[in-house]
């Protein structure tokens, strides 16, 4: 499972390259630290998944740490790409495998 998961996330920074989502400075440090689900309060949805999400699950990845037994970010990706003009369905379905793959049966 931990080949799949990696696999999704490296679609999933692919995804946010092509969408030219990728920041290639990082926000400042406190922006990073909120208590809020997402940073919602100090990121963006694509910020949030570059600076926390995808070092998150990589770490635990290389460290071989337990993984989250659960994972519902489609829905919030849905909703923040929701009316804009942006051709995100393979983020989607990138976020929808890690979802899955995260929180399915083990």
């Amino acid at each position: 499972m931990q080949v799949e998961l990696a696999a999704s996330l490296i679609d999933i920074e692919s995804e946010l390259r092509q969408l030219m989502l990728w920041q290639e400075q990082p926000p400042a440090a406190e922006l990073l630290m909120s208590d809020q689900p997402f940073c919602i309060d100090t990121l963006t949805l694509p910020q949030w998944l570059q600076f926390v999400f995808l070092p998150r699950l990589y770490q635990m990845i290389e460290r071989r740490q337990p993984l989250p037994a659960n994972c519902a970010v489609t829905p919030v990706a849905q909703e923040y790409f929701n009316g804009l003009d942006l051709p995100v369905q393979a983020l989607l379905e990138a976020l929808e495998s890690v979802d899955r793959l995260l929180s399915g049966p083990r």
